[in-house]
């Protein structure tokens, strides 16, 4: 029988030390039955990534919330997404910050995250397509980045848009992934940590020109 969405919220995230009461708010609004497709969206409150065509998938609703616990957002910060996708990550993220902008390097990706947000009525986050890896230098300095596909190391790019105090957190590494977290205590001075093994899709473009 497909999980509901009181299960989610009490075993997956509650039950596994997603205790920000903001976050936990944001999971519960933020419908993800809406953002997948429809031939699966019994499973929605499952605690899986779920696929939503041609190899790209939907976040586990715990990474999507242990990433956003982790990165302590306040309610005036601006945050830059790199990795749309379905939009599911910045619906979340919207109900926890100022302002989203988040940047989708598949354009037919793009403009199901734009349908799925407008769906879910959600007015805080611009996003358009484009490659990542560059960021969106004319809306930085951001409080926050957020990576939600995996580069082989931190783009240089995206550490210099961060604002002093600023963190970033990204899925890091190729075969074996490890969630970093980069906080810009300088302005050349940043202080990495390791926070749990992931898996995410590859993040693709000129990242993967770059190395």
């Amino acid at each position: 029988m497909a999980a509901t969405k009181e299960e989610m919220m009490a075993r997956h995230l509650k039950g596994r030390a997603i205790s920000d009461p903001q976050v936990l708010l944001a999971m519960w609004e933020v419908d993800r039955a809406l953002f997948v497709p429809v031939d699966i969206r019994e499973q929605a409150y499952e605690d899986t990534a779920l696929p939503i065509g041609m190899g790209q998938t939907i976040s586990q609703p715990y990474i999507v919330s242990y990433m956003a616990q982790a990165l302590r957002l306040r309610p005036d910060d601006v945050v830059l997404e790199v990795g749309t996708g379905c939009g599911y990550n910045a619906a979340v993220l919207s109900r926890l910050v100022a302002r989203v902008y988040s940047v989708e390097v598949v354009e037919w990706l793009a403009q199901v995250a734009n349908m799925n947000l407008g769906k879910a009525g959600v007015r805080n986050v611009t996003s358009r397509h484009g490659d990542g890896y560059r960021g969106w230098p004319e809306a930085a300095p951001f409080d926050a980045i957020i990576l939600t596909a995996a580069p082989p190391s931190i783009p240089e790019p995206l550490k210099q848009q961060l604002k002093i105090g600023g963190r970033l957190l990204a899925p890091v590494g190729t075969n074996l992934q490890k969630l970093i977290m980069l906080v810009r205590a300088g302005e050349n001075n940043f202080i990495e940590r390791e926070l749990i093994p992931v898996r995410f899709v590859p993040m693709t473009g000129e990242v993967q020109k770059s190395h």
